[in-house]
């Protein structure tokens, strides 16, 4: 029996509509095989993170788009949108689950991309907590692995016991990711708090009522790949 306390863990809000007919026969057939909490937190880490392709280009500023189940029909997200749907995910199948933010100097990024945002810091990047064997487990299902491969880095795994937090380094020691400021955890996506940040780090991209920025992240990141080692 749960704590009274982590009731408002497993309810549905507006963002993490765990009551969308969508994200309660997505999580069902993701779980179907599993019997325990920790089985199926697992396998909806790797749904998400392997289901869900990352893309920094999908961030539209429409509240609407956020919401869990518009990311389980895109297929497409990025940190914020695929920590929302993991956590919509684990409150359909009884797993008490909270998002988390900070602000990160990502590594993890195409040139074009951070030209475009002309700084390598992530304002509220998003994360998903889950509450398992009685503590929250930190699970981050961001980058997937296909996207993974084409950085050199390795895709993060989640055990449901031990945090899964971006790696500070990639596979050849360089810088990967710092994290900067904690924004602390909350119960559904606090998007106004979101955007007064994302508003003042990328003013640029909210002049002339712009709402979206275009581009294709993974052939970015090929070509950037292609360019660093020209012999292949």
């Amino acid at each position: 029996m749960f704590n009274a306390d982590l009731d408002i863990y497993l309810r549905p809000t507006y963002f993490i509509d765990s009551d969308h007919p969508d994200i309660v026969a997505f999580a069902k057939e993701k779980c179907m095989d599993h019997d325990n909490s920790i089985e199926r937190a697992i396998a909806l880490f790797y749904a998400v993170r392997d289901g869900v392709r990352y893309d920094p280009y999908s961030i539209e500023m429409n509240p609407v788009s956020f919401k869990a189940s518009a990311t389980l029909k895109r297929k497409t997200g990025y940190c914020v949108a695929k920590a929302i749907l993991l956590a919509s995910l684990a409150r359909v199948m009884g797993i008490p689950s909270r998002l988390c933010f900070a602000d990160v100097r990502n590594h993890l990024t195409t040139e074009r991309l951070k030209e475009m945002m002309k700084t390598d810091i992530f304002v509220f990047h998003g994360y998903t907590e889950l509450y398992l064997e009685g503590r929250w487990v930190k699970a981050t299902p961001t980058f997937n692995n296909d996207l993974c491969v084409k950085f050199g880095v390795s895709p993060l795994e989640f055990d449901g016991r031990t945090d899964c937090m971006l790696h500070e380094f990639d596979e050849k020691g360089q810088k990967h990711m710092e994290y900067l400021k904690d924004h602390g955890h909350f119960d559904d996506l606090p998007v106004e708090k979101m955007l007064i940040s994302m508003r003042e780090a990328y003013p640029v991209f909210f002049q002339d009522d712009i709402q979206k920025i275009f581009g294709d992240f993974e052939k970015e990141a090929e070509a950037d790949k292609a360019s660093r080692n020209p012999l292949g």
